[in-house]
């Protein structure tokens, strides 16, 4: 497989992180080399095709090879775990891009120019908050234990008809779209969070409050399905970095919470029957792409470790703070996780434009907060983000920032940034009724 060449990111101010002697072995990825030789602005757009990753089937029974590469050892020193609050990676992917797409290589730059403007980077707080910078990208055995071998050699080979075209569809059904680059950089964003598994299994093995960590990683990974792309998504990071903490550090027992706006139809599919991983699920009834019914709890083994809880247009901050108190905790306490993973979407913001939730800046830093804590009392505090949803720049970045306060148990800055006329009143009868009937079906 040849190397991914991508543009240089913006240094936060932060050490390159050297190399660990011990702990966190990731296996044979492929090194990662940093190169500013993609120019996205002003790149000419040819031709768009539509090529449906579901043909990708006529490939089953294809292997997928990779050249044989050192394992290679990457973390952090010790007394810098020590003292370390946040971990972070981040992988833009800025060669996945399609012009005026919401999911769009804008979206992490923003965040991280939030994050240096409200001084919360590597800059200004030293080792408080450490970004890991030279991570590899995942190994195509680590995808395969979620997504299909056929799915993955399909997408590989699109590549080159990607690079003939500039821009092709890869979901036969709905707007995802590919690159040249879109194979290699999605690999490094499942990288990003099995790095942050590595890093935070070591951080626990050191003291009793490793660090939070956040994968801010694109494109985004919970409605891509064993099988192929769907959503805006390629592959399922967060997927591919709960199967492999189960099956590089034993910790068996997996928590994913995901409060996007929409269903992540994606990872449920891929754990629907699995008893270990416990999926969570809050989005908007009817919203993209219509799963996620009340009544969908798994089956098989895995009977009882799906919950959805379909919200009401409309759900809001009071919305949350129920859901949270009344399913998510209890549901939490009850399966007693090894570690938490979070799809964390910021589109259920009320002024994103996919959708129609009406959470502020303030619902994302009490969901942070919040998460921090349980993990904490049930699982050493391991505990990491994976950005999904949220497309517009300015709340996108807003509630990053402020999930990095609750993280640091900074006070929010929500009031600078939410203004209090753009909301309406919550329909709280039905959100009650939604929340009552999660609350049976799951014995809560």
């Amino acid at each position: 497989m040849e190397q991914l060449w991508v543009p240089s990111l913006p240094i936060l101010g932060g050490r390159m992180l050297p190399l660990l002697r011990h702990c966190c072995d990731f296996g044979s990825h492929h090194a990662l080399t940093w190169r500013s030789i993609f120019q996205t602005s002003g790149r000419e757009q040819k031709q768009i095709r539509s090529w449906s990753a579901q043909c990708s089937a006529n490939h089953e029974g294809a292997s997928v090879s990779e050249k044989d590469s050192p394992k290679t050892i990457l973390a952090v020193p010790d007394n810098s775990l020590l003292d370390a609050r946040i971990l972070y990676c981040t992988s833009p992917a800025l060669g996945h891009n399609k012009e005026a797409h919401p999911e769009s290589n804008k979206r992490v730059p923003a965040i991280v120019d939030a994050l240096e403007k409200l001084e919360l980077s590597p800059k200004h707080r030293g080792s408080q908050v450490l970004e890991i910078q030279n991570f590899n990208p995942a190994s195509l055995d680590d995808v395969a234990r979620v997504h299909s071998r056929s799915y993955i050699t399909g997408l590989q080979k699109a590549m080159s008809a990607a690079a003939d075209e500039g821009l092709i569809l890869i979901e036969g059904t709905g707007p995802t779209y590919a690159t040249e680059t879109t194979f290699q950089e999605s690999l490094l964003s499942a990288g990003a969070g099995i790095t942050l598994v590595d890093s935070m299994v070591a951080a626990s093995k050191l003291g009793p409050n490793p660090p939070l960590g956040f994968a801010l990683v694109r494109p985004p990974g919970h409605h891509a399905v064993p099988q192929g792309p769907m959503g805006f998504c390629v592959f399922g990071n967060i997927a591919v970095a709960a199967r492999y903490a189960q099956h590089q550090h034993g910790l068996k027992r997996v928590m994913i919470i995901d409060f996007d706006v929409h269903h992540g139809n994606g990872t449920s599919d891929a754990f629907y029957d699995d008893p270990d991983i416990f999926f969570l699920s809050t989005h908007q009834f009817g919203s993209y792409p219509g799963t996620g019914k009340i009544n969908e709890v798994g089956q098989g083994d895995g009977e009882g470790t799906t919950l959805n809880l379909p919200l009401p247009g409309g759900s809001g901050d009071y919305a949350m703070r129920c859901a949270f108190d009344e399913v998510i905790a209890p549901s939490a306490q009850r399966f007693k996780p090894d570690i938490i993973l979070v799809s964390a979407g910021y589109d259920a913001h009320a002024l994103d434009p996919l959708a129609g939730l009406q959470f502020t800046t303030g619902t994302f830093y009490m969901l942070a907060s919040s998460i921090k804590q349980l993990a904490k009392e049930l699982c050493g505090g391991r505990c990491i983000f994976f950005l999904e949803g949220g497309y517009n720049l300015q709340t996108l970045s807003s509630s990053v920032a402020d999930t990095f306060r609750a993280f640091l148990d900074e006070p929010s800055l929500a009031a600078q940034f939410d203004d209090p006329a753009m909301l309406f009143e919550e329909p709280t009868r039905r959100i009650k009724e939604a929340i009552e009937n999660a609350k049976g079906i799951h014995s809560l």
